[in-house]
C-alpha cells in the first residue's frame, strides 16, 4: 500500500453510490480517513460498514449540498473529528435528460443547484481551512459533457460547463498557495444516474472504480485535469477543438447521445 495518502482526511460528497462510493473505498484502502456525505443516510451507513474492515476511521454526515448550512456543518464535523481536511472531492450530482425546447426552468435550476452550486458551497466552506494551512487538494468530478455538450442534456451540460469553468478559474487563483485543484472528466459511467441509458460501443460505460482510481491519481500527481477513459473522449474533444461542427458531426455519426432503454 502506498503511504502518500495514509492518515489523510478526505471528504467525499455524493458518496452513497456510483463514483462517490467507489472513491470512498479506494481512499480507505489507501489508508485515508474518510468523511462520507450524501442525502441517503442508510446507504452511507452501509458504506461505512463496508470500509470498516480496512481499519480506517470513517465519519458519516448526511448532507444536501444544495443547502449551504448543511455543507458548513459537514466541514465543521470533519474538522471536529479529525482536526484537518486534506482533500475535498466534490462528486455529488444529478442527471437530467430533456431537450432545451421542453426544459422547465425549475428543472434547470435544480440541476444547477446540485451540480454547480453544490460544488461552489463545498469550495467556499473548505477553502479557508486549506488556505490557513497552506495545504490541501480540491477535486471536482465533472464530466466530458463539461467540455463538449451532448443532446438532449442541456441543463446537465450547462451545469457541468459552469462547474468546470469555476474549477479552471479556482486552479489559477490558488497557484502558489499550496492548495491544488483537479478536474476529473469521466465519459459514460455505469452508475444509477444513467442506468436506463443505452450507449454505443464507442462510448461504452466504464465502471465507477475506474473513475475512482483516476481521482486518486489526480491527487497523488497533482494533475490539473484527467479525462477518463482517455481515447474516445479525448478524440471527441480534439475534433471539437479543431471545429465545433466537426465535433457535432462525430456526435451524430456515432450517436453519442445514447437512447433511453424504453425507446430502444
Amino acid at each position: 500500500m502506498k503511504k502518500d495518502l495514509f492518515q489523510k482526511t478526505v471528504i467525499i460528497t455524493g458518496a452513497s453510490s456510483g463514483i462517490g462510493r467507489a472513491t470512498a473505498v479506494e481512499f480507505a484502502r489507501a489508508g485515508a480517513k474518510v468523511v462520507l456525505a450524501a442525502r441517503n443516510e442508510k446507504s452511507l451507513a452501509e458504506l461505512a460498514a463496508e470500509i470498516a474492515p480496512y481499519g480506517r476511521e470513517v465519519l458519516v454526515v448526511p448532507t444536501d449540498v444544495t443547502q449551504r448550512p448543511q455543507v458548513r456543518r459537514l466541514v465543521e464535523e470533519a474538522l471536529a473529528r479529525f482536526g484537518r481536511i486534506d482533500i475535498f472531492v466534490s462528486n455529488a450530482g444529478i442527471y437530467h435528460r430533456c431537450p432545451v425546447r421542453d426544459l422547465r426552468v425549475e428543472d434547470g435550476e435544480r440541476v444547477m443547484a446540485v451540480n454547480f452550486y453544490g460544488f461552489l458551497h463545498g469550495v467556499q466552506e473548505v477553502l479557508p481551512h486549506m488556505l490557513a494551512r497552506k495545504e490541501g487538494h480540491i477535486v471536482l468530478v465533472s464530466s466530458v459533457d463539461g467540455k463538449k455538450g451532448l443532446p438532449p442534456d442541456g441543463a446537465y451540460v450547462a451545469a457541468k460547463f459552469a462547474a468546470t469553468g469555476l474549477a479552471e478559474v479556482l486552479r489559477q487563483e490558488l497557484h502558489s498557495t499550496g492548495v491544488h485543484v483537479s478536474t476529473v472528466l469521466p465519459g459514460r459511467v455505469d452508475t444509477p444516474l444513467i442506468a436506463d441509458l443505452s450507449v454505443p460501443w464507442i462510448s461504452a460505460k466504464i465502471p465507477p472504480e475506474r473513475v475512482a482510481k483516476a481521482i486518486l491519481k489526480a491527487v497523488r500527481k497533482k494533475k490539473a485535469e484527467i479525462v477518463v477513459p482517455w481515447l474516445g473522449p479525448k478524440t471527441l474533444l480534439f475534433l471539437n477543438t479543431l471545429s465545433p461542427r466537426l465535433g457535432d458531426w462525430a456526435v451524430r455519426v456515432f450517436r453519442l447521445e445514447g437512447r433511453e432503454r424504453s425507446f430502444v
